[in-house]
């Protein structure tokens, strides 16, 4: 996406993080509060939740939303009106719905009672004592508002608070079975008490509204019902019509006196003594005045009789009213979620602006009562401004676990803000507080867009976004672009030591050493023990970019006590405050500080020191508030609700935690352990509990947005941390992931009943939850992300195995739905998890599959669909699915289901032409843009570092594999790079003639050495170390230079007046070769000559290769001539002849073995301390390029020409394996540890291989990479080719045999192949003009056509579609032969005809013969033309604007397609001969098509193209209907049944059927996932009647034998013959 849109999504301010109030995310929760009173509207409440609830909920989901009741009557009891707190709660919950609800928040349904009138539970001061004024003469009443009212001048101002319940009487919540007889009579005394109370206040407000000292408003409040409170403030407050509110009115007919006592207990409102309560009633009538007139247009009113006191289902009437009031309602709701709800958009920058909303909302609550660090502060803030102008090091902000870090980081960017003004940006990130803030890749690539979009600056590419080493790059390149601008930027990342191992998180060699002008990063880690800090420290030797959070003193402590509870709005006494500071003292932590102070919040004036309990330390703290909080709700409420929080993956949503709160039967059991359930088909948790304890939570929780929907956290890990260990043993955690696997996976939903067992029944319930349902899609384009982040974690955790492999691993349709929604990074982390738990090999597999195909997803940015990703799959597991039935052969299997099921155009993959997953490669090192030159590795630090041509370096952390730095080293191709100093430093020389040396953890660049104008490449070592004596020496044309390798200081320089050939050291001297045969031996300190040789007499000495022999303090010298010399600074000890020239040398690791690569043999010599001997020598098909020594030294690994690597038993003298898929000639190979790393001069990739793989997994190539021609059988078994490095061998492979071992020879190099099918001959055309002819099914038989006179070079054939007729062309002709047979044996006579190419003509590059001795032809020049052979005429048709690559001709020779180099391909009918379409593909990268062949039926053209895809084509039309990317060149394709058959440009076969439906979809787009165009340009034709016979001979095509026995016609003589 581009930044102009990110800029106007989010806005720029909001991404300089000046203002987020923008940011707040849309919610997609349709949150609905029920107001109801609890006996009188049961039956509508039971029919909701029957029948309202599960279509509300379906219609929701369909929409991409969620649907969430708050319902506090369902469920409720007696004492949880103990505190006094639930219409408060009431209240907020109603807030909070109408604050997050994308529909309607709140619902009333209104009876016939007014409902239970609760007691103000606060009452402010002057007030309350007003009302005390007003009864002055009822001294009882006094006595007994006094009792219940105890004024707390903690609040400011102080208010008169109404005590708990159980102050009075204890026993009204005790649930103890023994406890029954005292608890129904304190339930009986408060209710007449709560009467009595009531009435009290009540007359008191009268009086004062008659004596005008209270406004009716205030009287009110001592009258007011729950239900009125709930409807003011979810109606009456929001005005006229309010369209997030429904409303259900209904009235029952008046009661006769005598079915009043009988049954107004339960739908009319009654006193405590049994009568009916006339206020209630009168009150009740003027609230439904107050509705309607709030809400005329949308009242629903009934009005019904009741049968015998009550509301029968199975009455007609009455059902008939139930399910009326379930259609008003669903119509109602759903049409105000229709009205309210904005259509559903894709997530676009919702990601981002999820992210930034989060940490500025958590940021704001951080900084709410900050208080001191004003030292601190300012440190912070002169350092920076002193290095504003300067190239500085992040600030390390450090201290030990709740000292304050994370708000100390929260204020600086608070205040820098303000200080560096709004053009500025600030980016804050509090590390591991969200998911896309807890991994490197995802904290770097939020910065990065945001930066971006700030500062108007390019935003990476889909492809550099998700590779971390690009996206580093990347992000360390932005920094610089800013600094450069001229503009200023302020990172802040704060907890770098929460952050996961992966991709550096502990190493930081993401995070920039030295940052550039203009732009600070400040970070925060803990003290000492550390990684993170260890890792800065290393980093960074300047202690001044180091700040310390010490503990807070005493007096810092006081002070911040007095701000918090002064933002708290209370205080406390002085005896609290010296209790708090007290417990504080004994850690001086602000966490500490703070925990004290959240409890501090809930005392009043009158609590006592010796009611206190503080902890003297933050865990003590959270154990304390944890039991309290256990003592109030209930243990198993509790430790359930906080256990299932913290062991969620991303947290848990309130609606979510109530439904698992549902489903959990111990938790159930605990809250109906002394009464039933409202109904025994339905039981849930109740929602007014969750409330309760959500509020005594307060800070400890966190909200969190997700996708559209609020999810809980905590506050802090030390409270995740105890949580865990305090309540969650090995068995309880599994048993609750148990019930969260459950609950995502839907098991309990849409109607299954879940058993439980409740204590008052003493029997088992099967009673359904009423959870939300958990499709896979809720609706299309709307995936479930909650189950596809959760489930398959906790289905892990739960030991649920089996469930894990079959239902999500082994799933095609959620491997798709995470791939597509999730992104394939996700994918790769679920099954990475499973892998490192569950000791399942085809686990590893997919593991491993997904990240070979991530590079092509990551490309498209994960816009993919289904096609593209079960082609991957399939054609990378196809091999591997009969080994692996159970899981990867069940997914194969799928994807065969899925390919015949598609109803668009798709290619089906019948062979496994794609890397296989397994295989002895392990890894791909990328990041440069050219080839690797030179390479280094420390296996003692995990080190690798490598330079390339275009001048990068690059260092990588083999353990982790993880880059340590990359940067330009030099402006020309690295040319040699050494590892220094045990690792720690690296020396590069460049082209550029400069010799640099880094630090390789902080990439710092300690000196540059301009050793000479310019190095040319050359076969020896550029440069020498000898640490022992700290000097760096290097050579140029007739010098050797000497510089202090610490200092890069100069030291000398020895002119030897000649052409040097090589130097190296021999034991500690400086050792010279000259090309005359001379050599020189210096020391390598002063300088100065010690010794002069000749090694020979005079002659020519050309050097190709020099190793030294530390062991022995001997040098290896290999010659032009052959030669390999044993040197000591004696003299020559010992001649060895070579097989050729050595272009490398190398040894073992103990210096006994010596191998030298001469060409395509590697020779291997015994080294002693006066000889060397050659024992054996390995013979290779292609050119030897490197070699190393492996496993002791009882292996050495090769790379060749040829792209393989192989290993050779230095014992046994056999190949005992060879790995392809290196994809470039193997320059370089080195080993660590166990691990292969093998690079290319011509790849930008550096490759890891292991020989510790199961055989099995081993991918097999059909043929070598880079074929120069290859010939594919029609029957698609068969594939002939010659070899880049032996063109004069024809090869053969099948599928069934795999490789022959009897080459075809031919007598000169092979220019081009051509196979006749049906007649199975192989026509080999050579450069010396001979065409050689294989007959295939006589195996000894050859025949030779030579060449006509002066036409030495066979440029290209074709075979005549009745295989009766073979072209050849020359040079400078074209000659006609005829193809017969003689005795059933084949024989080619001619030519019979010739044409001759005019001298301004362009070779001939590909052309097709027709059957009435047509011959049409292209040329490298674009020509395109017809010659008949017969009337010796040409005629030109269509020129190419670049070389034509391929001609080939329909099966009914009806068309023929003509590609080019460029991008366009031309489609001809041939009857007559018209140009039919012109099509034109133009794609991101590469074009032209390489070759092309048409379908068995004629109808589609398949094509193989440079840009490394398959592309179909409908010949009716032209139009392009599939592509296919296959990862390599095409470079021969075959038609084959219903598709084709192929081989690659690196040796892949390649079979696959092609499947397309008689009529296109509405919309369908074939370049979907490709960033390319096409158009084509059609001639205006009349349609014929296809073709239903054949007529005439010439019709006939013998080459589609097969095809045509669909006519049921005789065999062609022809196929008798052969």
């Amino acid at each position: 996406m581009a930044v102009e849109e990110l800029r106007d999504v989010l806005a720029v301010e909001a991404l300089r993080g000046q203002d987020t109030h923008c940011l707040q995310p849309q919610s997609n929760v349709v949150r609905l509060f029920i107001s109801s009173t609890s006996s009188d509207l049961e039956s509508e409440r039971n029919a909701f939740w029957d029948k309202v609830y599960p279509e509300i909920q379906d219609f929701c989901q369909s929409l991409g939303l969620v649907f969430e009741v708050v319902d506090f009557r369902w469920g409720g009891c007696d004492s949880i009106t103990t505190d006094h707190m639930t219409t408060e709660l009431c209240l907020q919950e109603i807030q909070r719905c109408q604050k997050v609800s994308a529909g309607p928040s709140f619902l009333a349904l209104v009876g016939s009672q007014y409902g239970h009138r609760p007691i103000p539970r606060l009452i402010p001061e002057p007030e309350f004592e007003l009302l005390l004024c007003k009864l002055s003469k009822d001294e009882e009443g006094l006595t007994l508002l006094k009792q219940w009212f105890i004024k707390d001048t903690n609040l400011v101002p102080p208010k008169y608070v109404l005590q708990p319940i159980t102050t009075h009487y204890p026993h009204f919540s005790d649930k103890g079975p023994e406890a029954g007889p005292q608890r129904d009579g304190d339930i009986v005394s408060w209710n007449l008490k709560e009467a009595r109370l009531l009435q009290l206040l009540g007359t008191a407000a009268l009086q004062a509204e008659r004596d005008g000292e209270m406004n009716a408003e205030q009287k009110q409040n001592f009258f007011k019902s729950m239900t009125e409170w709930e409807i003011e403030q979810g109606l009456l407050k929001t005005g006229q019509d309010n369209p997030s509110a429904v409303i259900f009115v209904r009235d029952l007919p008046p009661l006769k006196k005598s079915e009043q006592q009988k049954h107004t207990l339960k739908f009319l409102d009654v006193t405590a003594d049994g009568l009916l309560d006339t206020d209630a009633q009168e009150l009740l009538t003027k609230l439904k005045q107050r509705i309607h007139s709030a809400c005329s247009t949308d009242l629903c009113f009934h009005h019904i009789e009741l049968s015998k006191g009550a509301i029968d289902v199975n009455r007609k009437e009455h059902k008939e009213y139930l399910e009326n009031f379930c259609k008003q309602m669903v119509s109602q709701i759903k049409g105000k979620i229709g009205r309210q709800t904005a259509p559903p958009t894709g997530p676009g920058w919702q990601w981002l602006q999820q992210e930034l909303f989060h940490h500025s909302n958590l940021s704001s609550k951080k900084c709410a009562a900050f208080c001191g660090r004003d030292g601190l502060l300012g440190k912070l803030c002169l350092t920076m401004w002193e290095s504003s102008n300067t190239h500085h090091a992040p600030l390390i902000v450090y201290g030990p676990p709740g000292s304050g870090k994370t708000a100390l980081l929260c204020r600086l960017a608070q205040e820098m803000r303000a200080v560096l003004g709004p053009q500025a940006v600030v980016t804050l990130r509090l590390l591991c507080t969200s998911p896309l803030s807890s991994d490197v890749d995802s904290v770097l690539k939020g910065i990065c867009f945001q930066v971006c979009g700030a500062f108007g600056l390019a935003a990476p590419c889909p492809q550099t976004a998700n590779s971390h080493d690009q996206l580093v790059r990347f992000f360390h390149a932005m920094l610089q672009k800013v600094s450069e601008q001229g503009d200023t930027l302020l990172l802040i990342l704060d907890s770098l030591d929460h952050l996961p191992q992966a991709n550096g998180g502990h190493d930081l060699h993401w995070l920039p050493k030295e940052i550039p002008p203009n732009v600070h990063v400040v970070v925060s880690t803990q003290d000492e023990g550390s990684p993170s800090l260890e890792s800065l420290k290393a980093l960074i030797k300047d202690d001044k970019y180091f700040f310390q959070v010490e503990l807070l003193t005493f007096d810092q402590g006081q002070a911040i006590t007095e701000a918090y509870m002064h933002s708290a709005g209370r205080r406390l006494t002085s005896e609290q405050v010296d209790a708090v500071l007290h417990s504080f003292q004994k850690s001086g932590s602000p966490l500490h500080l703070k925990l004290i102070l959240d409890m501090a919040k809930q005392w009043s004036s009158h609590t006592t020191v010796s009611d206190i309990r503080l902890g003297s330390s933050v865990q003590e703290m959270i154990s304390l508030f944890l039991e309290a909080l256990e003592g109030k709700h209930g243990k198993q409420l509790v430790r359930r609700s906080l256990g299932y929080i913290s062991l969620s993956r991303f947290g848990l949503s309130e609606a979510e935690l109530q439904d698992i709160l549902s489903l959990d039967n111990d938790v159930l059991a605990e809250v109906y352990h002394n009464q039933l359930p409202p109904s025994h088909t339905l039981i849930r948790f109740p929602a007014l509990l969750w409330a309760r304890l959500r509020h005594d939570l307060g800070d400890h929780l966190v909200e969190r947005w997700e996708n559209g929907i609020a999810v809980f956290g905590f506050s802090f890990r030390q409270f995740t941390k105890l949580v865990k260990e305090q309540y969650l043993s090995v068995e309880l955690r599994v048993h609750m992931h148990t019930v969260l696997s459950e609950y995502f996976s839907g098991q309990w939903s849409q109607g299954h009943q879940k058993p439980i067992l409740l204590h008052p029944l003493m029997t088992q319930l099967n009673a359904d939850r009423k959870v939300l349902a958990q499709p896979l899609w809720f609706a299309e384009g709307s995936p479930n992300f909650r189950k596809l982040h959760e489930l398959p974690f906790h289905l892990l955790h739960a030991g649920k195995w089996e469930e894990l492999r079959h239902s999500l691993l082994g799933s095609l349709d959620w491997l798709y739905c995470k791939t597509l929604s999730c992104g394939v990074a996700s994918v790769i982390q679920d099954l990475s998890f499973c892998a490192d738990l569950m000791d399942c090999p085809e686990i590893q597999l997919l593991r491993d599959c997904f990240l070979l195909l991530k590079p092509t997803l990551d490309f498209i940015d994960g816009n993919i669909d289904s096609s593209l990703l079960f082609t991957e799959i399939s054609a990378r597991l196809q091999a591997l699915a009969h080994v692996y039935p159970d899981l990867i052969g069940c997914l194969y299997s799928q994807c065969q289901d899925w390919f015949a099921s598609c109803a668009d155009p798709v290619l089906v993959p019948k062979w496994s032409f794609m890397e296989a997953p397994g295989g002895p490669l392990k890894n791909t090192l990328s990041g440069f843009t050219k080839g690797v030159t030179a390479r280094d590795v420390c296996c003692e630090k995990n080190i690798l570092v490598a330079g390339s041509e275009d001048g990068m370096l690059i260092a990588w952390n083999l353990k982790h594999l993880q880059v340590l730095n990359a940067f330009v080293a030099h402006t020309g191709a690295v040319e040699c790079v050494k590892l220094v100093d045990k690792g720690d430093q690296c020396l590069s020389a460049g082209r550029d003639g400069c010799i640099k040396k880094w630090s390789v953890r902080s990439g710092k660049q300690l000196y540059c050495i301009q050793a000479a104008d310019s190095i040319l490449p050359r076969t020896t070592e550029l440069i020498h170390v000898l640490e022992s004596k700290a000097v760096l020496l290097f050579s140029t044309h007739s010098q050797v230079k000497a510089w202090n390798v610490d200092t890069g200081d100069f030291l000398y320089e020895v002119d030897v007046n000649v052409e040097c050939a090589a130097f190296s050291i021999l034991g500690q001297e400086v050792a010279i070769m000259s090309i005359d045969g001379q050599l020189w031996l210096h020391d390598p300190v002063t300088g100065l000559q010690k010794s002069h040789l000749h090694l020979t007499s005079g002659q020519e000495l050309i050097v190709t290769s020099v190793l030294k022999i530390t062991k022995h303090g001997k040098l290896l010298i290999a010659s032009e001539e052959g030669s390999l010399i044993l040197v000591s600074a004696s003299g020559i000890l010992a001649n060895v002849e070579l097989p050729a020239s050595a272009s490398f040398l190398c040894t073992s690791d103990d210096e006994e073995t010596l191998f030298a690569g001469c060409e395509r043999t590697l020779a291997v010599l015994q080294v002693k301390p006066n000889s060397v001997q050659r024992t054996q020598d390995f013979q290779h098909e292609a050119t030897v390029l490197s070699a190393v020594s492996y496993s002791h030294g009882s292996k050495v690994i090769t790379g060749s020409q040829d792209q393989i690597i192989r290993v050779w038993g230095l014992t046994t003298g056999q190949l005992l394996d060879s790995l392809s898929g290196a994809r470039s000639p193997i320059t370089f190979l080195s080993v660590y540890n166990t691990t292969i790393i093998s690079a290319s001069s011509s790849s930008t990739r550096l490759k890891l291989w292991t020989l510790e793989y199961e055989p099995k997994h081993k991918s097999q190539m059909c043929i070598p990479a880079n074929c120069p021609s290859v010939a594919i059988s029609k029957d698609g078994n068969t594939v002939h080719f010659i070899k880049e490095e032996d063109r004069s061998k024809v090869f053969t492979w099948s599928c069934s045999e795999g490789m022959s071992s009897d080459p075809m020879e031919v007598s000169s190099e092979v220019c081009c192949m051509e196979l006749a099918q049906q007649k199975r001959l192989l026509f080999c055309g050579l450069r010396t003009g001979t065409i050689f002819i294989y007959p295939l099914a006589f195996a000894q038989e050859t025949l030779c056509l030579p060449p006509p006179e002066s036409m030495p070079e066979v440029r290209s054939m074709a075979v005549s579609p009745r295989e009766d007729r073979m072209a050849v062309a020359y040079e400078d002709a074209v000659c006609l032969f005829e193809i017969t047979a003689r005795d059933s044996f084949p024989c080619v006579e001619g030519p019979f005809e010739s044409y001759s190419l005019s001298l301004l003509h362009s070779p001939v590059s590909a052309m097709a013969l027709l059957p009435d001795c047509m011959l049409l032809y292209g040329t490298l020049g674009g020509e395109v033309a017809v010659y008949d052979f017969k009337s010796a005429t040409a005629a030109e048709l269509d020129h190419h604007g670049a070389a034509i690559t391929c001609i080939v001709l329909s099966n009914w020779d009806t068309h023929a397609l003509i590609g080019s180099e460029d991008c366009v391909q031309k489609l001809w009918n041939l009857r007559p001969l018209l140009l039919d379409h012109t099509m034109e593909y133009k794609g991101f990268y590469f074009e032209g098509v390489l070759c092309a062949a048409f379908s068995v039926n004629d109808k589609y053209v398949f094509t193989g193209s440079r840009d490394k895809t398959i592309k179909v084509w409908d010949v009716a039309t032209g139009s392009l209907l599939y592509i296919q990317y296959v990862y390599a060149a095409i470079v021969k394709i075959t038609p084959f049944k219903d598709g084709f058959v192929a081989a690659s440009q690196l040796g892949s076969f390649i079979k696959e059927g092609f499947r397309c439906p008689e009529t296109l979809a509405p919309g369908y787009n074939p370049l979907r996932n490709f960033r390319a165009h096409y158009r084509v340009t059609s001639r205006e034709k009349i349609l014929e009647p296809p073709h239903t016979s054949l007529n005439g001979v010439m019709n006939y095509n013998p080459a589609q034998f097969n095809f045509m026995g669909m006519f049921k016609t005789k065999q062609s003589n022809t196929c008798v013959l052969l």
